[in-house]
């Protein structure tokens, strides 16, 4: 029986925007595992997918305290479901290209952005300005050149750009007006999923693009 229906809407994209950046397929072919910092991203991610697993915790990276918590759930029909979209249980270094629906991208893309991005902003050390940055951070550099096409292909944003650092680690970066731009399509009106503390640092830049530009 599955657990987790599948059926697109805004709430489903963006749980399979958390997923695809901070979830974990299991090598068995039915577990999932997602893990956070933030509890509220958690009981949203069960919001979404309609979980009723308890909440745990975890370590990472060799650490002793246990700062995440996490969920996590058996579904083979889900599992199956993750693969056919381009998912697989070593994703951080083989995630590429995903079929997501093009009405849903907006609510796969916030979801990126909360599970393993930062919106976040600083006064130009010259012009005093503030600077905006939406960074979403990957090991797959062909996800990250995916998502880089979609929003200019869906939304006419081109200016995005690819940095590659140590370990490998990739970031997708937009700045500025572009960021603004991106605001208003992932935080449509009525827009219902989010992690509040980035959305706060959101709110901060409404009616200040000319500030921007």
């Amino acid at each position: 029986m599955s657990k987790v229906k599948i059926e697109w809407s805004p709430g489903f994209a963006y749980a399979i925007g958390l997923i695809a950046t901070d979830g974990n397929l299991s090598i068995d072919g039915r577990h999932m595992n997602f893990a956070s910092k933030d509890i509220e991203l958690i009981e949203t991610f069960k919001k979404c997918l309609l979980l009723d697993n308890r909440i745990g915790r975890k370590a990472r990276g060799g650490e002793i305290d246990k700062k995440y918590f996490q969920v996590q759930f058996g579904d083979k029909n889900f599992y199956d479901f993750l693969l056919d979209l381009g998912l697989t249980p070593t994703k951080s270094r083989t995630i590429g290209k995903l079929e997501i629906p093009s009405d849903y991208f907006a609510d796969f893309f916030r979801g990126c952005i909360d599970g393993d991005g930062s919106i976040g902003f600083f006064n130009h050390l010259e012009s005093r300005h503030p600077q905006l940055r939406i960074r979403l951070v990957s090991a797959g550099n062909g996800f990250l050149e995916w998502i880089k096409g979609e929003i200019s292909n869906l939304y006419g944003i081109k200016s995005g750009w690819i940095e590659t650092k140590e370990k490998e680690i990739s970031s997708l970066i937009y700045a500025k007006a572009d960021s603004i731009k991106l605001f208003e399509i992932m935080y449509y009106k009525g827009v219902e999923y989010y992690l509040s503390r980035k959305y706060d640092v959101v709110k901060k830049f409404y009616g200040r693009v000319a500030e921007l530009v």
